[in-house]
């Protein structure tokens, strides 16, 4: 996997968790993210990702330098929100963020793919940009259906059926339910079509 995508999507998950999901967990409440035009944002506050960038209100900054800095630019306190999970970003406030703007694009394209596929399930709920995981799901009738940049795991763009109750059959290649990566799904309907599929083999 190319280390400018690992790198840059290491950063924007620790934007997303300690610069746009603390904060608004603070003044808000929820931790909840989602997609936008060219990148993701809060749902209950100014910040948000586009491109290689951080906007808010009429102002904007490269994403550059330290979370810590991004922060004093936009006038919050960052962190993560405490006492909700134990996963989280690794990333702390004063690293070096390494945001490549072309694979920042590759990342927020498959989020906006992901959640468009997503948006065609049954259910009504729309889909959440988790920080703590980095990841966009939604869940239906006790399955989450979602996209990840990649992760520990890994370390490609893939999408995901995660059953909360372990299935058996074909289509369950994985100990969490099944996956399959962006790879092999070049747009949104063959994506939302393995979310179908998954739909299907979890009802059985």
């Amino acid at each position: 996997m190319d280390p400018a995508l690992t790198t840059t999507r290491r950063s924007l998950h620790g934007i997303a968790e300690l610069l746009l999901a603390g904060p608004q967990y603070r003044s808000s409440g929820t931790i909840r993210l989602q997609v936008t035009p060219g990148g993701f944002g809060q749902v209950a506050g100014p910040l948000r990702v586009q491109g290689a960038t951080l906007v808010w209100e009429d102002d904007q900054v490269p994403l550059g330098g330290t979370i810590r800095d991004l922060a004093v630019w936009a006038g919050v306190e960052a962190g993560a929100p405490v006492g909700l999970y134990s996963d989280s970003t690794d990333i702390d406030l004063d690293e070096a963020l390494g945001v490549d703007p072309a694979e920042a694009d590759v990342i927020h394209g498959w989020f906006a793919l992901g959640d468009a596929a997503l948006r065609t399930l049954d259910g009504g709920t729309p889909p959440v940009l988790w920080p703590e995981h980095f990841d966009l799901a939604v869940a239906v009738d006790r399955v989450n259906y979602g996209v990840s940049p990649g992760d520990a795991s890994l370390p490609e763009p893939y999408a995901y059926v995660g059953p909360w109750e372990q299935r058996e059959g074909e289509f369950w290649n994985a100990p969490f339910g099944a996956f399959c990566t962006a790879a092999e799904l070049p747009h949104a309907d063959a994506l939302a079509d393995f979310f179908r599929a998954g739909q299907a083999a979890a009802s059985r």
